[in-house]
């Protein structure tokens, strides 16, 4: 059928449908345990591993530079909250909340960097 102007309608041309055989490659090397399966759990163990590392050390460097803090100014040393030095309570206090924030925030970008982990293993989520 011809459109108003005299032209027949557009019309897409496929040169191949994607079957979804590297889906299903993906997924039995990762089952299977084969050198690029094993690459690729190495690739997400690492990534978390790193993620852990990196938030342990904005943990350890807060920790740290609290008494050092108080080393630096004299006046913070000083100062007391409730009858009880301000650098203990925000180390016997205050970090907990932090603790929960940086393990919140872990999990959140493990799973994040796990579904990356699967959208590479399913191939965007398609079926086969």
């Amino acid at each position: 059928m011809n459109s108003p102007h005299g032209r027949p309608p557009r019309q897409r041309v496929v040169l191949a449908h994607r079957r979804g055989a590297r889906v299903v490659r993906t997924r039995v090397e990762v089952q299977e345990q084969t050198e690029i399966g094993d690459a690729l759990v190495r690739g997400l163990v690492r990534a978390q591993l790193g993620l852990a590392l990196r938030l342990a050390a904005v943990v350890i460097c807060v920790i740290v530079a609290i008494p050092l803090l108080g080393n630096a100014f004299p006046a913070f040393e000083e100062l007391t909250l409730f009858g009880i030095r301000a650098n203990w309570v925000i180390l016997g206090v205050l970090l907990y909340p932090m603790f929960y924030g940086v393990g919140w925030l872990y999990v959140r970008l493990a799973e994040q960097s796990e579904r990356d982990f699967m959208g590479i293993v399913d191939d965007g989520g398609e079926d086969p």
